[in-house]
């Protein structure tokens, strides 16, 4: 069997609930093959603090050895201790480091795939970094132009085709170059990351009942139906627009890879519906695998024992399932 590197996983905000995600990881046995990004005094006094009593060992560089109950730690150091629960600014370089550090090493090759724990972006726009979110930062360490977010659990997964806009700006947002590419992007890692050969996407309508033949609206005819013209002349299998009411009937999920939503509260809501806590973010369209939690720093959890972990194991074993696809298309 070929080499599979292992994972690499950042604590994201060490005041939340990430550090506790991770070593609830440890203690249930999850952490094989996993390198974790993050200052290791940090974890040890969380651990001590949740009364659980594992292994962290320091990366070396090589395969991490594994046994149950062990963490295997590259040590990024922050700048003060940490409280959870109590955010400090201070700590925003060592956060950005630990997860510039994890995602350089997956651009060379020595990690699979990276997996975020929930990032504050308002605590590091405090220390003074403009700083928008995990996905507008990966993109640009990795000099990638366009990224697509996608939220997955089990077969249903939604695409958005914008994402943090206020709804009077959605509109706007939306036209025939920037979907047709989406669109590429989805597909092009619904075929690469995923194994899927010929993806089948279903896109939603802006408006209520798709525009109703424009009466409701003109963004499907003069925009949505073309850029589905000229994806499916490109090759894609794409179909709609569909009334985002009742795009998700089972009849149309049976004969679809994934959905393609024209804003966030469209589509999503359905998916947190049906799979809250077990659902997982995806970045499509960089050079790099990339799934986290679909939740935030729960900061009044931190350090209490209570943080579901659901989503973050979630994240963790589609990391796995990608990492092992991408090896074994490679070895194809």
């Amino acid at each position: 069997m070929s080499y599979v590197p292992p994972i690499a996983v950042s604590v994201g905000e060490p005041a939340g609930i990430g550090p506790d995600l991770v070593l609830q990881a440890a203690r249930d046995g999850l952490t094989d093959k996993l390198v974790v990004v993050a200052d290791r005094t940090m974890l040890e006094a969380r651990a001590a603090h949740l009364g659980l009593s594992l292994n962290i060992q320091d990366y070396t560089g090589q395969p991490p050895p594994y046994s149950a109950g062990t963490l295997t730690v590259l040590h990024t150091p922050l700048a003060t201790p940490v409280t959870p629960g109590q955010l400090s600014p201070a700590n925003s370089a060592g956060v950005l480091a630990a997860l510039t550090r994890a995602a350089q090493g997956c651009t060379r090759g020595e990690f699979g795939a990276l997996v975020t724990a929930p990032i504050h972006k308002g605590v590091i726009c405090d220390s003074g970094v403009a700083f928008s979110g995990h996905t507008e930062f990966l993109a640009e360490l990795t000099e990638t132009a366009r990224v697509v977010m996608l939220l997955a659990s089990g077969s249903l997964r939604v695409a958005l085709a914008t994402t943090h806009l206020p709804l009077a700006a959605v509109p706007a947002a939306i036209n025939v170059p920037d979907l047709l590419t989406t669109l590429k992007i989805l597909d092009g890692d619904l075929r690469g990351k995923f194994g899927i050969s010929a993806p089948r996407i279903a896109v939603l309508g802006l408006n209520p009942h798709a525009g109703e033949g424009g009466h409701l609206g003109r963004e499907e005819l003069d925009v949505i139906i073309p850029a589905l013209e000229a994806a499916d002349a490109d090759g894609l299998q794409v179909n709609g627009p569909w009334p985002a009411d009742t795009a998700f009937n089972p009849g149309l999920r049976a004969t679809t890879d994934a959905y393609l939503a024209m804003y966030h509260d469209q589509g999503l809501p359905v998916l947190k519906f049906a799979s809250f806590g077990e659902a997982v973010n995806i970045t499509l369209g960089l050079p790099i695998i990339r799934t986290s939690v679909d939740h935030g720093t729960a900061l009044d959890l931190a350090g209490t024992g209570r943080a579901d972990g659901g989503s973050f194991r979630a994240a963790l074993a589609l990391a796995r399932e990608l990492v092992e696809q991408n090896q074994a298309g490679k070895r194809n």
